[in-house]
């Protein structure tokens, strides 16, 4: 018999070979009709495979992310075998799952597929479900798996097991189609009740630009029709809310290939939005006792292999930068953290200095595949909210906490109410990954999760996910379709200090290690900007948005009396403009809630004579007629409601 743990710590005996499925049954009926995957001490396994000893395990359902994650990556097969009978001979790259579906890469020997074949795809998919397959697991030799693929004329598939080694390699089989796969997979495909094909792209192999095109098709799969429909309808809203669109729309950035891809340019708008942001958080900092600093955007190379970041990012980094000097290199740096490093260094430090609280807004650089770059969400030049923080090790709790305060405060103003915290820990079965020693990493996680059940924080703990150098906590965010979005992080780190040998003088005149706590409440501005457009759909608070109004004179004949309506607003510090267009009034109207523009203030004939402005609200309509001084005072009210207590 085997002693089985479940996540509320109860304890069933079972006996040795018995699978997740059978546990299920074991449990409910229920449970066993909905069990996806079962999660093996950490591991995400089939449900049908045997245990053989004593574990900690999960049952997953579709209310799990890796229960979706394995309905998805079983629907990448399930496509590809579809695929594979109505286009005979084609060959196979890469099919995982992704946050939301799946996609498999296909060399389509020279044919094509366009977007009106995807619903022949789809309709042979949910056929092939409905014969409720099995998904078989077995393991193969290299020399066995190697002979199958070249039999079978995939190149693709050879050179991926040609990167592995005996006792790495399984096939799963499934109907027709067998694939090189480290699964898991669904029990059969009888989950799997609607399709849909998303789009084409195209994809290199391997993400090499070098190499061969590649057709990859998107898709997503659920076990319920309702769900899918109600999925394709929140598609439909995601589209008009693409930060992208809006972005070009509202004049906030834009891209040039000339400049490069993945390298946003800020345009006045944009820019303006952006330094509001910023200075909302440096006002929060100086309160919180922050100090400002600017560091290059370069570094010696020396720099970062002392700190680790070279191993970690130089495969993702800009080529070096090389000097005339004989072998002297600089890289455009990835990170901000070893130049705060330096700058602690700068003088001796005392306990009397701790904790201290350096903040930049600092811009790094990473080499993002081509086919990854997306908006503003995925860049290859961004610039991080990014500040360390250096204490002793009593302060560090309080610190921590402090800096949750700061992430509730941002949260608050910009209306992210739907948000939960992941704690990520390193991979104990995997500690190569990560610097640092055992002790260090297990004082640092030990706080963090003490922080977080101090703090009531709702939260989950995921192993494997940490920073190479210290444990961290992620605020994951909900936006308004009910999409999840990773934003603030915070890292304990024990690490740098000693690589960087940090040092400060203690109460007991000795010289001790600062702890070093990492935090961007933003992430990035870039990624930042985006998320908030999209859950706003470019509808900014009244504090944050670029113009808050705008003057629509009905005629040329009142912009004398529209800029002086201007002149009185701007000298009241609220942002307005004039649209001087000989355009009708409903166009000017119709123009100006495209852009988002809060209220408008259209001025003709009675308005001058009046001495007051008719009021519009954005998505609200008229509200009447208001002196430019009252529409101040309501201007003013509104920003200081908005922002009580923040």
């Amino acid at each position: 018999m085997i002693n089985v743990t479940f996540p509320d710590h109860s304890v069933r005996q079972y006996p040795q070979g018995v699978t997740g499925l059978e546990i299920a049954q074991s449990i409910s009926e229920g449970l066993a009709r909905n069990v996806l995957a079962a999660k093996v001490n950490g591991d995400v396994w089939d449900v049908t495979r045997p245990i053989k000893g004593d574990v900690k395990l999960q049952l997953l359902t579709w209310n799990d992310t890796e229960g979706k994650a394995a309905m998805w990556h079983s629907s990448a097969h399930l496509m590809a075998e579809a695929i594979e009978q109505l286009y005979p001979g084609v060959k196979f790259g890469i099919g995982p799952d992704i946050e939301n579906g799946f996609y498999y890469d296909i060399d389509l020997a020279g044919r094509t597929i366009a977007e009106e074949d995807l619903k022949k795809i789809e309709e042979r998919m949910l056929s092939l479900a409905r014969e409720k397959q099995t998904f078989k697991r077995r393991e193969v030799s290299k020399a066995d798996a190697l002979d199958y693929f070249t039999r079978k004329g995939d190149e693709y598939k050879i050179e991926l097991i040609s990167d592995l080694n005996d006792g790495e390699i399984t096939f799963y089989e499934s109907g027709t189609f067998t694939d090189l796969c480290r699964g898991p997979h669904l029990p059969d495909t009888g989950f799997i009740k609607a399709v849909k094909l998303l789009n084409i792209a195209g994809a290199y192999w391997r993400g090499d630009e070098k190499r061969q095109m590649l057709t990859r098709i998107y898709g997503i799969t659920f076990p319920k029709q309702k769900e899918l429909d109600e999925y394709l309808v929140m598609l439909e809203e995601a589209k008009k809310r693409d930060h992208r669109i809006l972005g070009r729309e509202l004049e906030l950035f834009t891209f040039s290939q000339k400049v490069g891809s993945g390298l946003p340019l800020w345009l006045p708008k944009g820019a303006d939005l952006r330094e509001r942001l910023e200075n909302f958080l440096k006002k929060v900092q100086r309160k919180a006792g922050y100090v400002q600093v600017i560091t290059p955007h370069i570094g010696n190379v020396e720099l970062y292999k002392i700190s680790g970041h070279l191993a970690k990012y130089g495969k993702d980094s800009f080529q070096p930068i090389n000097t005339p000097i004989e072998g002297e290199q600089f890289f455009l740096k990835p990170m901000n953290c070893p130049h705060h490093c330096e700058i602690y260094k700068s003088k001796p430090r005392s306990y009397k200095d701790l904790p201290w609280r350096v903040a930049e807004f600092g811009t790094v650089y990473r080499y993002e595949q081509s086919g990854e770059l997306h908006g503003l969400t995925r860049v290859r030049g961004f610039t991080q909210d990014d500040a360390h923080i250096f204490c002793t090790p009593d302060q560090l709790k309080d610190e921590f906490k402090g800096v949750i305060d700061i992430v509730m405060l941002i949260f608050k103003a910009l209306d992210f109410k739907d948000f939960t915290t992941q704690i990520s820990l390193r991979d104990p079965d995997n500690k190569e990954k990560y610097i640092g020693t055992d002790e260090n990493w297990e004082r640092a996680e030990k706080a963090i999760l003490e922080v977080a059940r101090e703090s009531g924080l709702e939260y989950t703990v995921v192993e494997g996910e940490a920073a190479f150098y210290g444990p961290k906590m992620d605020f994951m965010v909900r936006d308004a379709l009910g999409r999840k979005w990773q934003l603030g992080t915070i890292q304990v780190d024990y690490n740098l200090p000693e690589r960087f040998d940090m040092e400060y003088t203690g109460s007991d005149n000795e010289k001790h290690r600062p702890i070093m706590i990492h935090r961007a409440p933003f992430g990035s501005m870039e990624r930042f900007v985006a998320v908030l457009l999209e859950h706003c759909a470019g509808n900014f608070p009244l504090w944050l948005t670029p113009d808050q109004a705008i003057i629509l004179p009905i005629s040329d004949k009142y912009q004398e009396y529209a800029k002086k309506v201007l002149h009185l607003l701007k000298n009241s510090e609220i942002r307005v403009l004039i649209d001087e267009r000989s355009e009708k009034a409903g166009r000017k109207i119709r123009d100006a809630e495209m852009k988002k523009i809060p209220y408008m203030l259209i001025v003709g004939e009675k308005e001058e004579a009046s001495g007051t402005v008719s009021v519009r609200k954005h998505g609200e309509g008229d509200l009447g007629s208001f002196s430019p001084e009252d529409f101040i005072t309501r201007i003013n009210t509104e920003l200081e409601e908005s922002m009580k207590g923040i």
